[in-house]
């Protein structure tokens, strides 16, 4: 399916109109032609080869304010356009742009009015306004969903309050009344109630728990926390320079107006703004209280820093405005978290109160969480959360070596400097997150149900290797060793590109309910927009996944093996309906194609008996993959191929051609992929 070029360039061309007050959160401003995002981009994005035009726009808040403008007002036609049912409504959440002016759009959807939890979807469109490619959390089909409800609210505050219960909250009463929704994040969508219930965790972490209930059978469908948790290093950086406002006070006036305030040991408000009658804050001993604000109001600006500077987006929210920070939270507590309801960061002061975990590393944590919230909002549960605590982990390591600081060098270790367990250990390492005891260093189809700071373990792996490479290597005056799940090497391809492609995998593919075989297509397909299909850089990432048990080697063979072309854009397949088709552009190739070209094909499809499948080769020559067959009532086709194409030339345009040939299953293209020994 195909946009009007026409609406969304209109819509496109409103950057160089007045931007207007749409939201709660994102401010006014005038946008000119001379800000087109296209036209520049942060200095400091290191990108190696990677197409200039791929990489993300450094939008302004009034820019990315027009084109959510434009987005709200071509809202109701995309819908049409996607095919959705009458009763669905999409909602615009954020907007994302290369700087070629190719547009990623992230909706939520409303059905019959209510909000539908795990139905959010990106939408990416050509600076022409055409769409090129869509993401959804769910492919379940939307329709059908009785909003009448069975059960009573109050039955699904009390399943929500014994839940929270269960996580050492004492609440009696929920923070939020159970609201209707409809819940799409485990599939078929159903009527259901959404309760958020407060209180205190077992460490005393505030609690903010959702529980989704079935309206019509009462049974607790899912849950998951609101409050993102994270440790790091409480190591000081130093005499460091602070952004702060005149009189003086911990307001960071030219990063949003962050802020930092002091909790003097309490554990709920927003405490005291950090003031003083001079410009210098704290001694460098956590016996003065302004030390932990100095280090917290340090961590804060240098992430915002990384984030401007070298992705290009001004604050978590891409608004311009900041976040604020906490710090003395609790007696002896010894942890730090992210909230999305007060958009802050808060701090504990260690054991002892003697460690504030206050560091460089723990501030790019917890402010990461927040970015995670407004751009994928991977749920804080399943795989979907191990991928989010991943996301925080990765960006402090980023940071940390970012910001270059003499007594803070970057490492791939987590919370090196608290020593939480009492004998000078990291929290959690990067290279081989087993070694902290319970991060697991390779995927397997049940990390899903362990908790979200271990089954983080095989993403940060995968930062590692991608970033650094297997085997041992000395970094800073760290030594790592880095093992892979096959015994196969992995070559680093630097943690600029690393950080770079799981960024804009974050912002631009990402979805609430991305697992790791998600995050695997997703960060293949930023690695080929941005340096190319067949590259070293796609080959690197494929390579690294494999490295820790998530797909296959490219080629399925070792390092190095064969040159790769991949579509990964998802095609939708018209149910009965007329064949479609996936394009790889075959270059750089001498001669005629192999006798046995490898064909790798990923269709999701519920029938996939009703699929006639061929390669289709640049002459216009048929290869049939697989024929129709009426009695193959399996699942998906995801499945190699090998074909003798050595009467054909190899470079030109190769489709995968796919079509449906009986009614009621549907399915789309996942991806399509050619290997060139």
């Amino acid at each position: 399916m195909r946009s009007t070029p026409s609406r969304r360039a209109t819509a496109t061309g409103a950057l160089i109109a007045a931007a207007a007050m749409l939201t709660v959160g994102v401010q006014t401003g005038a946008a000119t032609a001379a800000d087109d995002p296209w036209t520049a981009a942060p200095k400091a994005q290191s990108a190696g080869q990677a197409d200039p035009g791929a990489l993300p726009a450094d939008l302004s808040p009034a820019q990315r304010t027009a084109l959510i403008r434009a987005a709200d007002a071509d809202k109701a036609a995309k819908a049409k356009e996607l095919g959705l049912g009458s009763q669905e409504k999409l909602v615009v959440r954020d907007v994302a742009q290369d700087r070629d002016g190719t547009t990623h759009t992230r909706y939520e959807r409303t059905y019959a009015g209510l909000p539908v939890l795990g139905g959010d979807l990106v939408v990416t469109e050509n600076k022409a306004g055409r769409t090129e490619g869509v993401v959804k959390a769910s492919r379940a089909a939307l329709k059908g969903v009785d909003t009448s409800a069975d059960v009573a609210p109050a039955a699904a505050e009390k399943q929500a309050l014994s839940a929270a219960r269960a996580e050492g909250s004492k609440a009696t009463d929920a923070e939020r009344a159970p609201r209707k929704v409809v819940w799409m994040g485990q599939g078929t969508p159903v009527l259901a109630y959404e309760t958020v219930v407060g209180g205190l965790q077992h460490d005393g972490t505030p609690n903010e728990l959702h529980v989704v209930t079935d309206a019509t059978t009462g049974k607790k469908l899912f849950e998951w926390q609101a409050v993102h948790t994270g440790t790091g290093n409480t190591q000081y950086s130093g005499q460091v320079t602070l952004g702060t406002a005149p009189s003086y006070t911990l307001t960071d006036t030219t990063r949003g107006n962050h802020k930092t305030y002091n909790l003097n040991r309490g554990t709920s408000g927003t405490g005291t703004l950090f003031s003083g009658s001079d410009d210098v804050w704290g001694d460098g001993t956590p016996s003065n209280l302004e030390t932990a604000g100095a280090d917290a109001h340090y961590g804060a600006a240098l992430t915002w820093d990384y984030y401007k500077n070298v992705h290009g987006r001004s604050g978590i929210r891409g608004d311009g405005v900041g976040a604020y920070s906490r710090v003395h939270y609790g007696n002896n507590y010894v942890n730090a978290f992210w909230q999305d309801s007060c958009f802050c960061m808060t701090y504990g002061d260690g054991s002892g109160n003697a460690k504030p975990l206050t560091s460089i590393d723990v501030a790019a944590h917890e402010m990461t969480h927040g970015l995670t919230s407004v751009t994928a909002k991977l749920v804080y549960s399943g795989e979907s959360g191990g991928l989010n605590e991943a996301t925080s982990d990765i960006f402090a390591a980023a940071v940390e070596f970012h910001a270059n600081n003499t007594q803070d060098k970057g490492d791939y270790l987590v919370g090196e400097k608290i020593d939480i367990r009492g004998n000078g250990t990291p929290l959690r390492y990067m290279d081989k997150p087993s070694k902290d005891g319970s991060s697991k260093d390779f995927w397997y189809s049940g990390i899903g149900s362990i908790d979200v700071h271990y089954s983080s373990g095989p993403a940060n792996h995968w930062f590692y290797l991608l970033s650094e490479g297997s085997g041992t290597k000395t970094i800073n005056g760290v030594t790592y060793d880095s093992p892979t799940s096959d015994g196969l090497a992995v070559t680093g391809i630097g943690r600029d590109k690393a950080a770079l492609i799981w960024f804009k995998a974050l912002t631009t593919k990402f979805t609430s309910t991305t697992n790791y075989a998600g995050a695997r297509t997703g960060t293949v397909a930023v690695a080929t927009e941005l340096y190319g299909a067949g590259s070293a850089e796609v080959k690197a990432v494929e390579h690294a996944w494999a490295g820790i048990n998530v797909g296959s080697r490219p080629g399925g063979g070792d390092p190095g093996t064969g040159k790769i072309f991949e579509n990964t854009a998802d095609v939708s397949i018209p149910d009965n309906g007329a064949a479609v088709t996936s394009t790889v552009n075959v270059t750089g190739i001498t001669g005629n194609a192999p006798s046995a070209l490898k064909v790798d094909v990923d269709i999701v499809h519920t029938w996939r008996g009703d699929l006639v499948v061929d390669l289709v080769a640049p002459d216009g020559s048929v290869y049939n993959l697989k024929p129709y067959s009426s009695s193959d009532s399996a699942d998906n086709v995801k499945a190699t191929y090998t074909v003798n194409a050595s009467s054909e030339v190899a470079n030109g345009a190769w489709k995968l051609r796919v079509q449906d040939k009986a009614a009621q299953d549907t399915g789309y293209i996942n991806s399509f992929k050619l290997t060139f020994p």
